[in-house]
C-alpha cells in the first residue's frame, strides 16, 4: 500500500495554511469548517457530497467551499488521492476581497466544484511557492490574481450563501458556541430552542445539513485549533474544549482535519512545514 504523505503549513505572510495530502485513502465524514477552502485534485477520484448534492470529483476539478457548507467524501475507484489546498480565515479573506474590490465585505463562491484551466495554473503556482516557502512578492501577486478570477467569475455576497434558518436554530448554534467546553445533552438544546427532540433533529439537520452532535464536535475541533496555534498542550486542548479524554480528542480530530493534534500544533511550535 502507498504511504500516506500529509504536508501542512502556514504561510506568515499571506496568513493562509496550505497543505498536500499523498496517497490518502482517508474518507472524511459529513462536516464544514469555519473557513474557506480553495482545493484541487492531483490524481484519484473522489465521491463528494456538499450541501445535498452529489458530485465525483476527479484530477483537474479545483473544490470550492464557504464558511459553513457542510461536505464529506469518500473514495469512489479503490485508487489513492493526491489533494492539495490552502485554508483561509474570514479574516484574511476581508482583507484579500477588500484589496480587490475596495469594499471590505465576504466573498461567497456561487460553485462548488469547478473545472476551470486559467485558475487551475495560478492555484498550482502559487500552491507550490507557499510550500516551498518563498519570500518572493509573487507570491501574494498569485494570491490576489486567484481571488479576483474568483470574485469575477463565481463570486457573490457572502449572505446569499447562508440559507435561512429558523430563530431557534440560530439559538441553538449561539448556545453550543458559547459553551462548548460543557457537558451539553439533548434536553439542554430542546430548552434552549424551546423545541422538542424530534423537531429540532429535523429543524437542525435541514438548516445546518449537520446534526447537532456532529455541529458540536466541530466547533469543539475549531477551538482546539486555535489553541494549538498559541501552544497549548495537547491534553489541555483536549479538556478545555470538553472531550472526554485524549483519545476521543485525537480520532475526531483527525477525522475531520486529517492530521494527528501533535502534527498539527508542530506547524506552529516549529514555524515550518509538517509531514505525517
Amino acid at each position: 500500500m502507498e504511504k500516506e504523505i500529509r504536508t501542512v503549513c502556514y504561510d506568515d505572510d499571506l496568513r493562509l495554511e496550505a497543505y498536500r495530502f499523498e496517497g490518502i485513502v482517508q474518507s472524511f465524514p459529513n462536516h464544514f469548517h469555519n473557513y474557506y477552502v480553495i482545493g484541487f485534485i492531483e490524481s484519484g477520484t473522489h465521491c463528494l457530497s456538499c450541501k445535498n448534492k452529489e458530485y465525483t470529483v476527479g484530477q483537474g476539478n479545483i473544490l470550492l467551499f464557504n464558511p459553513n457548507d457542510n461536505h464529506s467524501c469518500v473514495q469512489c475507484d479503490g485508487e489513492a488521492f493526491d489533494y492539495r489546498g490552502l485554508n483561509i480565515s474570514k479574516e484574511t479573506m476581508l482583507s484579500l476581497v477588500e484589496e480587490v474590490t475596495g469594499q471590505r465585505e465576504l466573498l461567497g463562491f456561487s460553485e462548488n466544484v469547478i473545472k476551470n484551466d486559467e485558475l487551475n495554473i495560478y492555484l498550482h503556482s502559487l500552491h507550490q511557492s507557499i510550500m516551498e516557502g518563498s519570500k518572493e512578492f509573487e507570491k501574494e501577486e498569485m494570491l490576489l490574481l486567484l481571488i479576483s478570477l474568483l470574485i469575477e467569475q463565481y463570486g457573490q455576497p457572502y449572505e446569499g450563501c447562508i440559507p435561512e434558518c429558523r430563530e431557534e436554530i440560530e439559538r441553538t448554534c449561539v448556545f453550543m458556541s458559547a459553551h462548548f467546553a460543557e457537558h451539553i445533552s439533548l434536553e439542554n438544546l430542546c430548552k434552549c430552542s424551546g423545541l422538542s427532540k424530534s423537531t429540532l433533529l429535523r429543524a437542525f439537520t435541514r438548516s445546518k445539513g449537520v446534526t447537532p452532535y456532529r455541529y458540536l464536535q466541530i466547533v469543539r475541533i475549531d477551538k482546539a485549533k486555535e489553541m494549538l496555534e498559541q501552544g497549548v498542550p495537547l491534553v489541555d486542548a483536549a479538556i478545555r474544549t470538553g472531550f472526554s479524554d485524549q483519545s476521543h480528542f485525537s480520532n475526531f480530530f483527525h477525522m475531520f482535519i486529517g492530521l494527528s493534534p501533535a502534527a498539527y500544533r508542530r506547524i506552529f511550535k516549529e514555524g515550518g512545514k509538517n509531514h505525517g
